[in-house]
Parts: structure tokens; sequence; C-alpha cells
């Protein structure tokens, strides 16, 4: 593994462990001050959009547990390492506060990490099951 793949790596490894602990404020150290940060979607989704900066990113981790139970469960399903780049699948099981329903969110994430900081997130998803979820 050549070192740009071990600190991407780290950096992967740290995202998952802070984002798991609750960390934000760890987790935003780890994104550079701009940053291409998409999760495209339905609009119904309340974390979808596009942020630039590492200002706008605290947002999007602060919704979930204003919106969402807690994780019934989450596996990573596969990690790839090639240089800067990573991707991530997985899965997680939450449920809506304000519906009661449940929806499986089965995702890739593909992270971009340059000079140790997050450059480039991005959240390929099933907004339309999550969407369906939040429906009255």
């Amino acid at each position: 593994m050549t070192t740009e793949q071990q600190s991407t790596q780290a950096v992967l490894d740290s995202f998952f462990e802070k984002f798991g602990a609750g960390d934000l404020p760890g987790l935003l150290d780890l994104f550079a001050e701009k940053v291409d940060f998409r999760v495209l979607g339905s609009p119904d989704v309340p974390w979808t959009g596009v942020r630039t900066t590492k200002a706008e990113i605290p947002e999007f981790f602060q919704i979930f547990p204003k919106v969402l139970t807690g994780p019934e469960s989450f596996a990573l399903n596969a990690r790839l390492v090639d240089g800067e780049h990573a991707v991530v699948t997985a899965e997680a099981v939450f449920g809506v506060l304000s519906t009661g329903k449940r929806f499986t969110n089965t995702y890739a994430l593909h992270v971009t990490v340059e000079n140790g900081r997050i450059t480039r997130y991005h959240m390929y998803e099933d907004s339309y099951a999550i969407a369906e979820a939040f429906a009255e």
C-alpha cells in the first residue's frame, strides 16, 4: 500500500470512528475548508443537497438525530482505496421520528483525501425509498 493510500485509509477509518462516536468536532476536523460535498436525491429527504465549504457541513450531520432514530443496524460491506480515492458501500436501517416508518439505506460513499483532509464527499443512496419513509 502506498503512503497516499495509507493516508486515505487512515482518514476514512477516523471518519467512521468519529461518526459512530458522535464526535462532530473531530469529524469536521477531517474536512478541508473547501469541499465538494454532494448528497443528491429527493428534496423530501432533509439532508440532500450540495455543500461547498466546511462551515456548511455541520448542518448535514446535525440533521440525523433530529429526524431519525439511531441505527437499528449498520454494516460496512466493502471498502476500496485507490490513491487519494476511497469508496465504501454500506447498509443501515433507520426509523423516521415523524412517521414511525423504517427504511434500509443501502449506499455508496466516495471520498477523496488530499493532504490528510477530505476534499470530496459524494454519497449515493436510494433517496426514493427514504422519501417514502418520510411521507405521511
